[in-house]
């Protein structure tokens, strides 16, 4: 498994957001703004269920992330991957994780009454870095 260049693994720490590609059932893409999280070999994605993005990505676990960083915008790189683990277990965590990463709140403020979290484990497959 290719594992993400240290060279760019400070943007696995930064606050960068991430353009999620998945395929749509006709095959076109689909591409969304995510917050991100990296575990040392996943990159780890949180969305809610029913989304678009989830999907996508439990009919066809192919998936394109590109991550500028926020500091130099002609940086960034690319990680085509798959998703090898889906989960609602440990979701919830995950989301307040993210929201202390990316907000500063302890908790997830954007929960819609109803809501179930999923947790998707990505595993890189190729990368391809610039800048």
């Amino acid at each position: 498994m290719p594992a993400i260049p240290e060279k760019y693994q400070d943007l696995m720490q930064k606050n960068a957001f991430a353009q999620l590609a998945t395929l749509m059932p006709d095959g076109s893409p689909h591409v969304a703004p995510v917050w991100f999280d990296y575990d040392g070999t996943h990159i780890l994605v949180n969305t809610a269920k029913g989304r678009v993005k989830d999907k996508n990505m439990q009919r066809d676990p192919r998936v394109g992330i590109d991550i500028l960083d926020p500091d130099n915008p002609y940086r960034h790189l690319s990680i085509r991957g798959r998703v090898t683990e889906v989960t609602e277990k440990g979701a919830d965590e995950h989301i307040n994780k993210l929201a202390k990463k990316y907000i500063g709140q302890d908790v997830y403020p954007y929960r819609q009454p109803g809501e179930v979290r999923v947790l998707y484990k990505i595993e890189p497959v190729n990368t391809h870095a610039m800048g």
